[in-house]
């Protein structure tokens, strides 16, 4: 076997269409472009979203409501959540970087704790947005709130 001799497999390579050869390549005359009309001509190009004349499903269908571009999307971490945590690990401070190890957020998002369940032991969270109930939880169980 020599690296000159290699070839494609059996039925691997297409030879291409050579359209608009002559009548006996049989495709000539209209080069599989059908009869007449516009897309049987060169250059012709459909705007996109174009139905024919129909009225177009973007102008069809009504514009409803808005995005508001100040909002600020917060990844939620409830007590229940932190308690299991604080069960299982010695740490004392609940920073953004101990949350990304234990996989509750990625590297872009913002930490909102909410005040499900119940805490039981003195933590200090540090997250970016606090709900009222789990403020007061976390204060009542000896813990402190660092806002980011």
């Amino acid at each position: 076997m020599y690296l000159s001799a290699l070839q494609p497999a059996e039925g691997a390579i297409k030879s291409r269409k050579r359209i608009g050869r002559g009548t006996g390549s049989g495709r000539g005359g209209t080069s599989t472009r059908g009869h007449k009309g516009a897309k049987s001509r060169s250059g012709y190009s459909q705007k996109s979203g174009f139905e024919g004349g129909q009225m177009p499903l973007q102008r069809r269908v009504p514009k409803y409501g808005f995005k508001n571009i100040n909002r600020v999307e917060y990844k939620a971490i409830n007590l229940d959540v932190i308690q299991s945590l604080a069960d299982n690990s010695t740490e004392t401070i609940f920073n953004f970087d101990f949350f990304k190890a234990h996989g509750l957020v990625s590297k872009n998002d913002k930490i909102k704790v909410l005040g499900r369940g119940e805490l039981n032991k003195a933590i200090e969270i540090h997250a970016h947005a606090f709900s009222q109930t789990a403020t007061t939880s976390i204060e009542n169980a000896g813990g402190k709130t660092v806002a980011l």
